[in-house]
């Protein structure tokens, strides 16, 4: 299937919001945290708690109570971590493949569609996803999978690989910092069409070399989401 044709696919598509289903689009503002804002030379974005700061500071300057955004952003707030690359100009992954929504810890997370859990881990590197989910779905012929990081460690407690999940089914809650790869609290969101060989775990973030394929597997999340 061509990217357009999946592109058009997810447009047509009537999820359940990730978070509460009486959220309004005056809820929401879009959030910028690549190396272009300025405003974030300020920040000491290797804290967590500084970067908390910055972000709910521009939620509620903006009368807003979620901050959003960061598909294919180039960002300088994984240099903190070697798990990242950023010896190798070339292959420093610092280029964002989901969308993230910036929301309070334990703030309950979902299901968009119908589907199974096909796979979830606790990735404890510095800077990774801490406790994630995958989805995987079958809509209309067509299979694809979503996943869900920076989640809760009750999040994935008890849970079983197979397991039919039904649109609007709360699937988790989000985390803290201490176990969500030391971020302050949001929801990684992504879309990946192959999953290749990967369990409980896919690349959010990309270098340049890698792109065009990640770009293509792993297609905006807003034709699905609709925030804006």
């Amino acid at each position: 299937m061509s990217f357009l044709t999946f592109e058009a696919f997810l447009k047509s598509l009537q999820p359940h919001s990730l978070l509460d289903a009486d959220r309004t689009s005056n809820d929401f503002i879009t959030l910028d945290l690549s190396i272009h804002n300025p405003e974030l030379k300020a920040v000491n974005v290797s804290s967590s708690d500084d970067l908390e700061h910055f972000i709910w500071k521009h939620i509620k300057t903006n009368t807003a109570k979620i901050a959003y955004g960061g598909y294919l952003e180039k960002r300088g707030i994984y240099q903190r971590s070697t798990y990242f690359n950023q010896q190798n100009p070339e292959e420093e992954r610092n280029i964002h493949l989901g969308m993230d929504l910036w929301i309070e810890a334990h703030t309950p997370i979902y299901a968009p569609l119908n589907g199974t859990i096909h796979s979830f881990k606790n990735n404890t590197n510095h800077g990774d996803y801490g406790p994630t989910i995958i989805l995987k779905h079958h809509i209309e012929g067509l299979e694809f999978y979503t996943l869900y990081g920076h989640l809760s460690l009750a999040s994935i407690q008890d849970l079983e690989v197979g397991v039919e999940v039904t649109q609007g089914d709360q699937i988790a809650t989000l985390g803290t910092a201490e176990v969500n790869g030391d971020y302050p609290p949001h929801l990684h969101f992504q879309i990946i069409k192959d999953i290749q060989d990967f369990s409980g775990d896919y690349p959010g973030v990309s270098n340049q070399l890698d792109l065009a394929f990640y770009k293509d597997n792993c297609p905006d999340p807003n034709l699905l989401l609709k925030l804006s």
